[in-house]
């Protein structure tokens, strides 16, 4: 029976604009939106460059932003 069962939740993915980190040992990246203040972050983990990219990822927003 599914009397009790929920209906599935669609999850809408967009392409979103990320940062991930250019050493090969690292795997961090950070959503465009969640990154520091910084025009070109560095890693949180490893403290190397970070490049720009784009992910297919789940669409959030970021309510912390400073307006």
């Amino acid at each position: 029976m599914a009397f009790g069962r929920k209906p599935e939740v669609e999850i809408i993915k967009e392409d979103i604009k990320v940062w991930e980190c250019s050493s090969d040992d690292c795997n961090c990246w950070v959503r465009d939106n969640f990154k520091s203040s910084a025009e070109e972050p560095t890693c949180p983990i490893c403290h190397s460059e970070m490049s720009a990219t784009t992910k297919s990822l789940q669409a959030i927003q970021n309510h912390a932003t400073a307006k």
